[in-house]
């Protein structure tokens, strides 16, 4: 018997994944460089032993959407939660796109947005970003008039550019889009201003947000978005059953005790991209202005795909983005420990100097 095909549109693409290879400074997929507290370690593994293993978790994730909301200011039925902040993106496109619907994205951007709703059979509608990678209102009103989409994603801090939308920006997209805009904050707590400003219970707007970067929980996959009730009701229609598990849940709930340590760690690694960013320019590099834990950066002297190689050569690994469209000779180095990160610094000069 031969193989059984999946459906066309999936067997024509490519997954998403990053290259991982061994270095001593990994630099290349956006993680917190920390570990969480060691109180946060004890508190959870007390918890982990309290856990009923024979009974299903609580279905609804209430505790912890509690508590998210809390965080937010909004009540656990505007808040879902989600194995990653990628699961919630692909729930929306299962719930609100599908054959014969669109979803639509300004590129370079994320490139989940599309890849996740092509494979639910969402049409993608692609707009380009201005050469500065700034977003231009007028392409946003060509795209969406031409293909009424009914989720339109904005990336803010945008990955992989690090450039954050304005509230003015976010407001006018708001105005002009007919289905629900997905703001993703996965970097939002880097960001000097959030889009959570604008949710409410009338508005067609969601923001999603994840545990991974600055909770330093990248291991534990938890992500979540704040949007109204009534789309958080629909989204709960798609959802498998029991899809968090009772760890999963434990974990969120007790990293929310540390919120303290957590808006310190953000504070030091936004100071640490201040200098990263400062010596990224006093080399021969075009450097985006970066409101994320992450630098898009560009060699002027030595082709980028060339750089990574050399820098994985003295055992440092950064993100290839040289052979991504629109990003020609782009690198993304993730903030690291001022010490991972002199690492790079050095590689780097002795590379392009």
């Amino acid at each position: 018997m031969g193989r059984i095909q999946p459906r066309d549109s999936v067997a024509l693409m490519d997954g998403y994944h990053s290259p991982q290879v061994e270095v001593d400074v990994r630099l290349n997929t956006n993680e917190s460089p920390v570990s969480p507290p060691p109180g946060f370690v004890e508190a959870l593994a007390a918890e982990v032993a309290r856990v009923d293993w024979h009974r299903y978790p609580d279905r609804g994730a209430w505790e912890l959407r509690s508590r998210i909301g809390a965080l937010h200011g909004v009540g656990p039925e505007q808040v879902f939660a989600a194995n990653g902040s990628n699961e919630v993106l692909q729930t929306l496109s299962l719930t609100y796109g599908g054959p014969g619907r669109n979803v639509a994205v300004f590129e370079p951007t994320y490139a989940l947005h599309s890849h996740i709703a092509r494979i639910t059979g969402t049409g993608v509608a692609e707009g380009e970003r201005a050469a500065d990678f700034s977003l231009d209102l007028d392409v946003v009103r060509s795209v969406v008039a031409a293909s009424q989409p009914a989720i339109t994603y904005l990336c803010s801090p945008n990955n992989p550019t690090g450039m954050v939308e304005t509230r003015q920006t976010v407001e006018e997209v708001l105005g002009l889009v007919p289905g629900l805009l997905v703001v993703d904050e996965a970097y939002g707590q880097f960001a000097p201003w959030s889009a959570l400003e604008l949710v409410d219970e009338e508005t067609p707007l969601v923001v999603s947000r994840t545990f991974s970067k600055t909770w330093s929980m990248a291991a534990a996959r938890l992500g979540y978005l704040i949007g109204p009730s009534w789309v958080v009701a629909e989204l709960e229609k798609v959802v498998l059953p029991y899809h968090l598990d009772s760890m999963k849940q434990a974990a969120g709930t007790i990293a929310l005790d540390y919120l303290a340590e957590m808006e310190e760690r953000v504070a030091q690694l936004t100071e640490e991209r201040g200098r990263l960013e400062a010596a990224l320019r006093e080399l021969p590099c075009d450097v985006w202005p970066s409101g994320a834990n992450f630098v898009l950066f560009r060699p002027r002297t030595v082709d980028g795909a060339e750089v990574w190689k050399k820098l994985v050569d003295r055992s440092v690994l950064v993100r290839n983005c040289s052979s991504w469209p629109r990003l020609e000779g782009c690198l993304r180095v993730t903030i690291g420990t001022s010490h991972e990160d002199d690492r790079f610094l050095d590689a780097l000069r002795e590379i392009l100097t």
